[in-house]
This record gives C-alpha cells, structure tokens and sequence, in this order.
C-alpha cells in the first residue's frame, strides 16, 4: 500500500505539470516544495480519502473551500499574486470566483486521489 505521502506527492507534481503547460513555472518539485505546502496537499488527500471512505463524492467546491480553509488558518491572505513571504494568493477566494483553469486543478487533485482509492492504494 503506497503511503499518503506518495499519493501527496503525484497529486503534487500532476499540479505542478499542468501549471507548467498553462506557463507558471512557480510550482516547485516535491522534494524542493515548503513544508506547508505539503501539509496542505496531505490534508487534501486525507479529506478525499476519508470523503470516500465513506461513500461520499469529493467536490472542486469542497476541495478549494477545504485549501482556502487551510491557507486562511496559516496566516494567508488574498492578493492579486501569489507571493509566499508575504502570504497572498490570487486563490483565496471563493470558488465560484475562481477561473476555470483553477477549478481544473481541484478536478485533477479528485481524480488522483480517487485513481489511488480504487486500486487500494490510497
């Protein structure tokens, strides 16, 4: 069985890939990427697996309510760009705020965790 982290660390890196082709090269590899950066991926993967676990469809919605959540409880705020000393993102607000492009990374980070969950590997 792969570990959280494992699972944490391609839901990572899929993001990271996608925002390369949409032209942000901000992403850092896992290995190079904050630690509170990882810890809100890992709470991402722990809510969708327990999400399914218990029979319920995880949601872009409830997945980017769940991030703002985080980030918001870590001292960030909005701002037009993101910038990690000064803790703004362009993210933080609500999801139907949010361009289509974002809202595809929420999809993404789903399908992920649930491709892990289906083989038992999550």
């Amino acid at each position: 069985m792969k570990s959280f982290e494992h699972v944490a660390r391609v839901c990572h890196e899929a993001n990271r890939a996608y925002c390369h082709e949409s032209g942000d090269y901000s992403q850092r590899p896992w290995d190079a990427a904050p630690e509170c950066q990882k810890a809100s991926i890992m709470a991402g993967v722990t809510m969708h697996l327990e999400a399914l676990e218990r029979g319920e469809e995880p949601t872009g919605e409830g997945a980017h309510e769940a991030w703002k959540a985080h980030k918001l409880a870590d001292g960030w705020v909005y701002g037009p760009e993101k910038n990690e000393e000064a803790k703004t993102h362009p993210c933080l607000v609500d999801y139907d705020e949010l361009p289509d492009e974002h809202r595809f990374k929420e999809y993404l980070f789903i399908a992920v965790v649930k491709t892990f969950w289906e083989r038992g590997l999550g």
